[in-house]
């Protein structure tokens, strides 16, 4: 999950919700974006 740039992972997470993959995916993407503080990009990107 570290060697994700920042971008990509905004965008995998983006993509996992639209494709409804497993929410447990879902929560560890958002988890990393929370321990990055990318909350923020988060609601700029949507």
């Amino acid at each position: 999950m570290r060697k994700l740039s920042d971008e990509l992972l905004i965008e995998s997470y983006f993509k996992a919700k639209e494709l409804k993959l497993s929410q447990d995916f879902i929560r560890l993407l958002e988890s990393e974006i929370h321990r990055r503080s990318l909350s923020n990009r988060m609601k700029l990107s949507s």
